[in-house]
C-alpha cells in the first residue's frame, strides 16, 4: 500500500526524536513534531526538516495529561494532510526504588510512557484505517522492555507494556495494511541519559560488547527502516539497537569497570 508520506514523531525536540524526524525527512516524509517544553528545540528540528526539503509542523504535547496531548496527533495530521507513520518516542523515566515510590510518581511515568502512546496510536490508526492506505506505527521502547533495572520500576513496566501493546496492535491492524513494531535502544548519548548531544566516546563502556553508548542517529536509522515500504512484512517485532548490551544483562554490564569478561 502507498501510505501517506507524513510522519508524526513525538518528543522530537532533541535526542532520538530529533534524529528520527530529520532522518525521515531525508527519506521523503513531511514531519509533525511534538515537544513537552522545549519549543526552541522543536523549532530547530523543524528547521532541519525544512532544510531537507520537506514540510514541518510543530505542536506542544505534554503527555502527563495524555488525553489532552493526544489531540496533537489530529492537529498535525490535519495540517500536513494525513498521517502514514507514527513514532511514539516521547518518554520519561524514574530513579526511585519501588518501595519508596508514591502512586503519583508511578502514574506519571505510566501516563507519559504507556497511556500517551496508546492514545496517540489510537488516533493515528483510526485515520490510517479510514484512509485505507495502510501505515506504520513504531514505538521507541528500551532494552528495558525486556530487561529490568533497579530504580526504574514504572519505566520498565511501561516499556514492557508498550512492547505488548505493539504486538496486540500488530494483530488487530494487520488486516488494514498497518504494521506495528518497537525499537529498543540501549544507552544512547542524549539529554535523557545526561549526555547532551555529545558524540559517544569510544571504549568508554568496557562492560558493553560495542564499548560505547549509541548515537541517536543509529536509532533513527532503525526507525526509518521500519517506517519504509520495504519493511512491509515486519510486524509485531522488537528491533534492539543496543550494541549487544542485552546479551550481557544491562544492570550488570554498566557496573563492569574492565573488559576482562572478554577472556571467558
Amino acid at each position: 500500500m502507498s501510505y501517506d508520506r507524513v510522519a508524526i514523531v513525538t518528543g522530537a525536540d532533541s535526542g532520538i526524536g530529533k534524529a528520527t524526524a530529520v532522518t525521515l525527512a531525508e527519506r521523503g516524509f513531511d514531519v509533525g513534531i511534538t515537544y513537552k517544553s522545549d519549543r526552541d528545540g522543536a523549532e530547530g528540528t523543524a528547521r532541519e526538516v525544512r532544510e531537507a526539503g520537506r514540510r514541518a509542523a510543530v505542536r506542544q504535547h505534554d503527555l502527563r495529561d495524555p488525553e489532552a496531548a493526544a489531540g496533537a496527533v489530529d492537529e498535525l495530521a490535519d495540517e500536513l494532510g494525513g498521517v502514514g507513520v507514527l513514532v511514539n518516542n516521547a518518554g520519561t523515566g524514574s530513579s526511585r526504588p519501588v518501595l519508596d515510590m508514591g502512586l503519583d510518581e508511578w502514574r506519571e511515568v505510566l501516563a507519559v510512557d504507556l497511556d500517551g502512546a496508546f492514545l496517540c496510536s489510537q488516533r493515528a490508526a483510526r485515520r490510517m484505517v479510514a484512509r485505507g492506505r495502510g501505515g506504520r506505527i513504531v514505538n521507541v521502547t528500551s532494552v528495558h522492555e525486556e530487561h529490568p533495572r533497579v530504580g526504574s520500576g514504572p519505566y520498565c513496566a511501561a516499556k514492557g507494556g508498550l512492547k505488548m501493546l505493539a504486538r496486540v496492535l500488530a494483530l488487530e491492524l494487520s488486516q488494514y495494511g498497518i504494521t506495528v513494531n518497537t525499537v529498543a535502544p540501549g544507552e544512547i548519548a542524549t539529554p535523557m541519559t545526561g549526555q547532551h548531544e555529545q558524540p559517544p566516546e569510544p571504549e568508554s563502556r568496557p562492560g558493553y560488547p560495542i564499548a560505547r553508548p549509541g548515537h541517536a542517529r543509529e536509532v533513527a536509522e532503525a526507525v526509518a527502516f521500519l517506517a519504509d515500504p520495504g519493511a512491509s512484512y515486519v510486524t509485531g517485532a522488537s528491533l534492539f539497537v543496543d550494541g549487544g548490551l542485552g546479551l550481557m544483562g544491562p544492570q550488570a554490564a554498566g557496573a563492569l569497570e574492565s573488559a576482562d569478561w572478554r577472556k571467558g
